[in-house]
């Protein structure tokens, strides 16, 4: 039992060191746990064979992580993106599947093996793509977007990828049946059924599965909510996943395919999130377990004898992704910097990759010293994703950027009092407000697709960089009276208020800030009066939530007005401490110290008030007029 422990530790000390080492340094969570696995395994040699078999039990992190991926695949969704989710999807797959198959053909393999690579080096990582998306703001963009269809498809093209790849078993690959393999055999119905009796037990467990999930999930989930045991919806999600995993395997069909079908008639379900939410750290846990051991299982012998070949193979695999995928974007007009990132940022392997090569060694369909190289190929060319994002950002961002502000800007046609610089969901409703009364504006936005669909409403804009002095000075800056900086870029919005500030002092200027830091740089750079992107609304829903808890309605809005003065008296205090002891968007000790004594003071304050509120109300208080509650809500 002790060595167990030992070797828990071990592999918890791992993942919870260079996981958020990984995730810090942007090489994303599936990075960090491979680096995890090498430290461990051929680096320390803290692990050894025991990696293997506990590879074996962590796979099934796999089975539910194709579970949550069902949960997540609504037949409404897929049928409205099923343009983008077929036809760039599945031509992806088939593409880069078929053209990676010819390379192995060319070097001698055989086709099974072959086409067993094709499909292996098709997927993309799912984990790195979308966690960089996030971090980069670029995932509503329409190269982002096109990606994450082509990745759907990717993780739904798993499925019938692990169906058929038992059916490419080469017999020269297979070694002969232990008694563990005996043992499972005569629990798999396939091995002890005549074929009719197979095919039908095949088709009534596919069919069980589905009536489970659409009718008697449902009774079961409410007979264990109303226990009121959270444990025991913990248990029923296992149960589920664990027993139709085990339904499939007893059947001789893919315990993923099984969960992932059970996931997807579950999509629609009421507990849907309670699911998700209970099958989450378990998945989470064992796929970080799996990518460990497939990290410490890596043979650095094989690397540094066929260094070259790994190198070279990996060149090719992103080199022939990247050209099919620009080929598809020019074929779904997917334009500009947008088919950059769309080819870019997919054409790495994923951590299904993995999965595969595992399965497919497991079945007979490739050799034990083929799957070591896969695996290395595999993690180098995720290793090289960061600066795929790299060279998007520092070469093609900035050349298309260039081309747009020199090829593509409008001719402003006219001028207005107010300028808007940024035509987001901001300042929408500042330049509606303009101009329902009347207000003559110029709205500038640097992004064409959100131009065109301001104009297909009616909101007349101009496509163009407000940051450019000479489209300010088109848009006539020198007559203008008022500048509302609303665009979503935080340096350039501090780079516009100075700048107009200092050409154009008698122009007012109206920005918006995303938090304080931002609020303050714009203060130090001009602006006259600064909104935070959501202050207001959290006033209005702080004031709400006073009166659902028992405030009388004017109290609750007497104390939002107070609050509102005492943090417009804190914040010229913080704003100057700030400027003196801080830098950028890092506050210092003393900023904290004094935002800490503020928050003191509002709290007294708000307390001596409702004192002062709660003795009047027992000698004067007389109820309001009526229907007032519903004019303040």
């Amino acid at each position: 039992m002790t060595y167990f422990f030992i070797q828990a530790v071990i592999f918890l000390t791992a993942a919870v060191v260079m996981v958020p080492i990984a995730k810090k340094l942007g090489l994303g969570s599936v990075l960090g746990y491979l680096i995890a696995g090498v430290l461990i395994g051929p680096v320390a040699g803290l692990v050894g064979d025991e990696a293997v078999t506990i590879q074996h039990f962590a796979e099934f992190g796999v089975v539910m992580m194709l579970f949550l991926v069902g949960l997540e695949l609504q037949p409404a969704m897929l049928w409205r993106m099923k343009s983008r989710l077929l036809g760039l999807g599945g031509l992806q797959v088939l593409l880069s599947s078929l053209l990676l198959m010819l390379i192995p053909l060319w070097l001698g393999l055989d086709w099974q093996t072959a086409l067993a690579i094709g499909m292996i080096f098709s997927l993309s990582s799912t984990a790195i793509v979308l966690q960089t998306f996030n971090e980069k703001g670029l995932t509503r963009t329409e190269g982002g977007s096109n990606a994450f269809s082509v990745l759907l498809f990717q993780d739904i093209a798993v499925i019938p990828m692990l169906a058929f790849l038992p059916l490419l078993a080469i017999p020269a690959f297979s070694t002969s049946t232990s008694e563990a393999d005996a043992a499972h055999a005569t629990f798999n119905l396939a091995h002890i059924l005549p074929g009719w009796a197979y095919a039908l037990t095949v088709i009534l467990g596919i069919a069980a599965v589905v009536v489970f999930g659409h009718y008697l999930s449902r009774p079961l989930f409410r007979f264990i909510a109303q226990s009121g045991l959270r444990e025991m919806f913990v248990a029923c999600a296992l149960l589920i996943v664990i027993g139709i995993a085990a339904l499939m395997s007893l059947i001789g069909l893919s315990p993923a395919l099984g969960t992932f079908l059970a996931g997807v008639v579950l999509a629609n379900s009421e507990f849907k999130h309670e699911l998700e939410s209970n099958i989450e750290p378990f998945k989470g846990i064992l796929l970080g377990l799996f990518f460990i051991t497939v990290g410490a299982g890596i043979d650095f012998a094989v690397l540094t004898e066929n260094a070259s070949l790994i190198i070279l193979a990996t060149a090719a695999v992103i080199a022939v992704k990247a050209l099919i995928l620009a080929g598809l974007a020019r074929l779904f007009s997917v334009r500009g910097a947008n088919r950059w990132l769309l080819s870019l940022s997919l054409a790495q392997a994923g951590e299904f990759g993995f999965v595969l090569v595992s399965f497919a060694l497991a079945n007979n369909v490739l050799s034990a010293e083929l799957a070591q190289l896969l695996l290395l190929i595999v993690a180098l060319s995720m290793f090289l994703t960061p600066l795929l994002f790299i060279a998007y950002d520092k070469l093609v961002l900035p050349r298309y950027h260039q081309k747009s502000n020199q090829q593509e800007a409008d001719t402003i046609q006219h001028q207005g009092k107010v300028i808007i610089a940024g035509i987001g969901r901001f300042g929408q409703i500042v330049n509606r407000l303009l101009v329902a009364n009347g207000v003559n504006t110029v709205v500038l936005d640097h992004q064409a697709a959100q131009v065109d669909t301001m104009r297909a409403i009616d909101i007349h804009s101009y496509f163009g960089d407000a940051t450019r002095p000479d489209l300010l000075h088109t848009a006539g800056i020198e007559e203008a009276s008022l500048l509302v900086i609303a665009i979503d870029n935080k340096e350039a919005a501090i780079k516009l208020a100075h700048y107009v500030k200092t050409t154009y002092p008698h122009v007012r200027i109206l920005a918006r800030a995303y938090d304080r830091g931002h609020l303050y740089q714009l203060l130090d750079a001009g602006a006259d009066v600064i909104q935070p992107e959501t202050y207001h609304s959290a006033l209005e829903l702080g004031m709400q939530a006073l009166k659902d808890v028992g405030f009388h309605p004017y109290t609750a809005l007497s104390k939002r007005q107070m609050f509102r003065q005492l943090e417009i008296e804190a914040s010229n205090a913080l704003y100057q401490e700030w400027k003196e002891n801080s830098e950028g968007e890092r506050f210092g000790t003393d900023y904290r110290q004094l935002f800490m004594q503020f928050e003191d003071k509002i709290r007294h304050e708000m307390r001596q008030e409702q004192n002062r509120t709660d003795q009047d109300s027992d000698q004067h208080w007389t109820p309001p007029n009526k229907g007032y509650a519903d004019k303040l809500g």
